[in-house]
């Protein structure tokens, strides 16, 4: 499979596993990350969703090597699938989070930055490259999380964040060694675990929501939020 999934214990993990091409997105990838998505979309004993990659490569973006040959009603299904494939992600009711190594490029930040924060080791690299390749592509998501200015400096130059710089711009929440990434994951794992799955959700929708939104719209999400929880009475995680 392109996208190994697995689940256990209230976690479920989502591989990209095209190694031999970089893990470059390919038709068959965003098919099989919207099954997956949908999977744990519709599983409420997953608490909590990790996306990471086989290889030394976390995804060199679109396959282009797919795209030879094709005509233009066929790019256009395939970039329609690759956006549901991240809007699948982004629309998980759980936390999601992008465990990055090494070159994440176009379709790759795409991924990453679709889930709610991303963990990186030293070695992970951000590009999007889609405009001096001649293409248009991953313009939405990432001037959000880091302003339009570095956005534009990235897809207009093809400048390469480090992880550093990743972290020091907001898109990388943590950046870890790769010796101790497996001991944080587990104890990120265990909070997330350890709480309430509503509050959890219900955070998470309010503040997706929220950011797009006037302050009092916002502060109505949230007052909507404590009424679905009381009503619920999951309050301070009772049930």
């Amino acid at each position: 499979m392109s996208v190994l999934y697995s689940a256990a214990g209230g976690i479920a993990t989502l591989t990209l596993d095209r190694p031999e091409s970089r893990n470059a997105l390919n038709l068959k990838m965003c098919d099989r990350l919207i099954e997956v998505a949908q999977e744990c979309f519709s599983n409420n004993e997953i608490k909590l969703v990790l996306v990471r990659a086989n290889g030394p490569v976390f995804c060199a973006g679109a396959d282009l090597k797919e795209r030879q040959g094709m005509s233009a009603a066929q790019v256009r299904e395939r970039r329609m699938r690759g956006f549901a494939a991240y809007a699948a992600l982004e629309a998980l009711p759980m936390p999601a989070i992008a465990v990055v190594h090494g070159p994440v490029v176009g379709s790759g930040c795409e991924i990453a930055a679709a889930c709610d924060f991303i963990v990186a080791t030293p070695q992970a690299s951000f590009r999007t490259p889609e405009a001096l390749r001649g293409t248009v592509g991953a313009t939405q998501r990432l001037p959000r999380i880091l302003g339009k200015r570095l956005a534009k400096d990235m897809m207009l130059t093809g400048r390469e964040l480090s992880a550093e710089e990743a972290r020091e711009a907001g898109l990388v929440s943590r950046l870890v060694l790769s010796s101790e990434l497996e001991s944080v994951l587990q104890e990120i794992q265990n909070t997330i675990l350890d709480a309430p799955s509503n509050s959890l959700r219900l955070a998470k929708r309010c503040i997706d929501r929220g950011v797009e939104l006037d302050p009092q719209g916002a502060l109505a999400t949230e007052i909507a939020a404590i009424e679905e929880q009381l009503a619920s009475g999951s309050w301070m995680g009772r049930k």
